[in-house]
């Protein structure tokens, strides 16, 4: 495992997020103060990939300078309002939801060996079990 490689890897995918992010605030802005250029840069969006942030923004200079470096701006601003939080703020949420996946599979394979061991399978709704009871008492 190549850490030094995913946190390349990680680093890139947060930059495109983020400059998807800026693009939905330039818009939001525009939509505000320049309607007509929050539809360009809204119909530019839906024509360039913003899967790859760096190649969006590349796009974007050689169409309109001057929205291509205001999305810059936007995304260097998000990256250091959350770069504080961003750290723990992983950490914490992994570790949550991690503790409650594995919660589930343990209540689901624990209702298997129940059901395995009584001889008659359990019925489920949306992820619980189902009221067997035929009377419904």
């Amino acid at each position: 495992m190549d850490l030094r490689q995913i946190a390349k890897d990680t680093t890139k995918t947060l930059i495109s997020y983020l400059t998807y992010q800026a693009v939905r605030t330039v818009i939001g802005q525009l939509r505000e103060t320049d309607p007509p250029r929050s539809f360009w840069l809204h119909q530019f969006s839906s024509k360039e990939s913003i899967q790859d942030g760096e190649a969006y923004v590349q796009a974007l200079f050689k169409e309109q300078p001057d929205l291509a470096f205001r999305i810059l701006t936007v995304r260097e601003h998000l990256a250091q309002e959350i770069a504080d939080y961003l750290p723990e703020m992983l950490r914490s949420t992994m570790q949550q939801v991690n503790t409650e996946q594995r919660r589930q599979q343990l209540e689901r394979m624990t209702h298997l060996s129940q059901d395995i061991s009584s001889g008659q399978p359990e019925q489920w709704v949306d992820g619980e079990p189902a009221d067997t009871d035929v009377e419904g008492n």
